[in-house]
């Protein structure tokens, strides 16, 4: 009876550590779509890009988004780091954009199954 209340409090534990599934975001930077992560994003989100800071509503962080795209066209991009506690989570990575590389801090929270972006950092 211990071990199966072992092997019950051990699993509900593995799903609640189960990191959340940041592929959305991930994909959308490595390919500079940032139209995809429209969906993602929270009602405010924070934008820091290479040469401007902002806070503002997800269309408006797309269109932050696609303009450095559209000047710096990604040709790599490697998860540097990804943690998840409780309910919000963040990742950094490294985007090499033309001759140029970029750090890339994004935080977000995790509602549901969904992980909704509240910060972007480029620099």
């Amino acid at each position: 009876m211990k071990r199966l209340l072992l092997l019950i409090a051990l699993v509900v534990a593995a799903i609640h550590v189960q990191a959340a599934d940041i592929t959305t975001i991930t994909t959308a930077l490595k390919t500079g779509n940032a139209t995809t992560l429209q969906s993602c994003m929270d009602k405010s989100v924070d934008m820091a890009l290479a040469d401007k800071s902002k806070t503002c509503n997800a269309q408006e962080a797309v269109s932050m988004l696609n303009g450095f795209f559209s000047s710096n066209k990604p040709s790599s991009f490697s998860l540097l780091h990804h943690a998840d506690k409780k309910d919000n989570g963040f990742l950094v990575a490294k985007l090499t954009a033309g001759n140029k590389s970029y750090r890339v801090n994004v935080t977000y929270k995790v509602e549901g199954d969904k992980v909704v972006i509240q910060s972007i950092r480029i620099e």
